[in-house]
């Protein structure tokens, strides 16, 4: 073999030998992107409770100063912080715990929801839900807080679930505190039909239910859960199954129907 060849072929070794290491790299970054993502909504945990304290008499969007904590119409469970949705009588609960802004609480919902919707209605599911405000702690801003009393708000008006989806529909990016507006809240009510009312827009820019969401936050601080969103039935948080799926938890609800 002629030295001329021996030197291609060794370059050409090289080539693909730097080729492998910008492929390794490249594989790197990709995963360690995918596990960010997975992690977004449970990053700054101690934050959140150090500014729920630190605000609980401040932090309160339009309003001046901290009012007393006023639950929704029908809210239940320890402390009124649970919006049910279904039946009372269904066998089987599910407790949701979720912050509008948090990207893995609409990839939930939207893998989830129509299941979740047809075991309600079908009086086998009853899902209670807890809103807090952790992205808000994680990123600064009030957009959990305002996007979490505008829901309550639209408890009152018995317009919860429908509201609780058009806002997973039209949520915004995470690092973007859209929900912090008040108008925009408002906005998306007209998506709902008749929950845009004078007393509807009075309780979103009254902030009524601020103190309640804080409330909630506080529990969910002391809850020992990690991130949202946490999804709990039979007293397991099923949602860090890797094995759950629509089809798994439907079969979990309707063995638990039978009963």
């Amino acid at each position: 073999m002629s030295e001329k060849n021996r030197d291609g072929k060794r370059t050409a070794r090289e080539r693909m030998a730097v080729e492998r290491e910008k492929q390794k790299s490249a594989d790197k970054r990709r995963r360690t992107l995918v596990v960010g993502g997975s992690v977004v909504c449970v990053l700054g945990l101690a934050a959140v409770i150090g500014v729920v304290a630190a605000n609980a008499g401040k932090d309160k969007g339009t309003s001046s100063k901290a009012g007393p904590v006023v639950a929704p119409s029908g809210a239940q469970g320890k402390d009124a912080l649970a919006i049910p949705v279904g039946k009372d009588g269904a066998k089987a609960t599910l407790t949701v715990w979720e912050d509008f802004r948090c990207p893995a609480c609409k990839g939930f919902e939207q893998q989830y929801r129509p299941t979740l919707h047809k075991l309600e209605d079908a009086g086998k599911l009853r899902v209670e839900y807890h809103l807090v405000r952790l992205i808000d702690g994680n990123l600064g801003g009030t957009g959990s807080l305002r996007a979490a009393n505008a829901a309550a708000c639209a408890q009152d008006a018995g317009k919860f679930r429908d509201y609780h989806d058009t806002l997973y529909e039209n949520q915004p990016e995470e690092t973007d505190d859209a929900y912090a507006d008040n108008a925009r809240l408002i906005q998306l009510a007209g998506k709902v039909p008749g929950l845009d009312t004078p007393k509807f827009r009075a309780c979103v820019n009254d902030g009524t239910h601020d103190s309640w969401v804080n409330k909630s936050q506080q529990a969910f601080a002391g809850s020992g859960f990690t991130g949202t969103p946490s999804v709990i039935f039979n007293g397991k948080n099923i949602y860090q199954d890797q094995t759950l799926t629509p089809q798994k938890l439907k079969q979990m609800v309707e063995q638990a129907d039978q009963g």
